[in-house]
């Protein structure tokens, strides 16, 4: 088994930035992305996001490509909001993602700022180089 220390914040939109992530399936949704993170063999240290967006901070296997992971975290994830979650929803991700590498000893900050996501939207305390994408 390989040994690996690979940390990523990706973020992604919603299609058209729509504020489609509604509070009655976001957890839901949240419980989808991590699923499909795990079973590509990741580790999920956070999700979280507002209306028209998520973050993640995880981890995943070297053997992996990481537009490949996206790909089938976006897909696996609208087909479960469209089909189980919320059948007959539009929901959609945007192509474009964001993606950043980051130190093991930034992953509490990562976590922290991924966790209250809500919270830096709402105060405008957003950090840039995180939200940019």
């Amino acid at each position: 088994m390989p040994y690996y220390k690979l940390y990523y914040h990706m973020v992604w939109g919603t299609k058209n930035r729509e504020r489609t992530i509604l509070p009655e399936f976001e957890v839901e949704l949240y419980r989808v992305l991590a699923a499909k993170v795990i079973k590509m063999e990741g580790i999920v240290h956070a999700i979280g996001g507002v209306e028209d967006h998520v973050h993640l901070a995880v981890t995943i296997p070297p053997k992996h490509a990481l537009a490949k992971v996206i790909g089938e975290i976006k897909g696996n994830s609208s087909h479960a909001v469209n089909h189980i979650i919320k059948p007959g929803f539009n929901f959609y991700w945007q192509e474009e993602y964001g993606i950043l590498s980051f130190r093991e000893n930034d992953l509490p900050a990562v976590v922290r700022y991924i966790q209250n996501q809500k919270r830096h939207h709402a105060e405008n305390t957003l950090h840039p180089h995180l939200e940019s994408w």
